[in-house]
């Protein structure tokens, strides 16, 4: 499956979200839930994240910025199946690492979903159009 488009869904007290509707099939069996980079959540499918987690643990540990990297992609895994409505629960931890509150974004990112307090993504956004475009331009 691929993953596409910008979605506004809302956390709700309990700190479960919606999944997008046209993908809630794809994920009901399970997704995996980790830290991202910039700040946001990453909702894997199960094998997608065992392959991402493969690559990361072929990296030597002697080497210091693999260490880090694995402590950061495993320590804030949650493994979470979606309940009946298709929301997912998120951990109290990951909620605060990625500064959720009630309103969120959740995009497509080709092989996953990720999840952003929506004005971290605005600010996202702002700062990559430029280096997008400029990208565009040099091929």
């Amino acid at each position: 499956m691929r993953f596409m488009g910008t979605f506004r869904p809302k956390l709700d007290e309990k700190g479960r979200l919606f999944l997008p509707a046209k993908f809630r099939d794809a994920l009901a069996e399970g997704v995996v839930v980790t830290q991202g980079q910039e700040k946001c959540l990453v909702v894997w499918p199960p094998d997608v994240f065992d392959e991402e987690a493969d690559k990361a643990a072929d990296r030597p540990m002697t080497d210091k910025a693999a260490r880090g990297y694995q402590r950061m992609f495993f320590s804030g895994g949650d493994e979470v199946v979606p309940d009946k409505q298709g929301r997912v629960s998120i951990s109290a931890p990951l909620r605060e690492y990625a500064r959720l509150e009630r309103d969120v974004v959740v995009i497509g990112v080709r092989n996953r979903l990720e999840i952003w307090n929506p004005l971290a993504w605005e600010d996202y956004q702002a700062a990559e159009i430029q280096r997008f475009s400029d990208l565009d331009e040099s091929e």
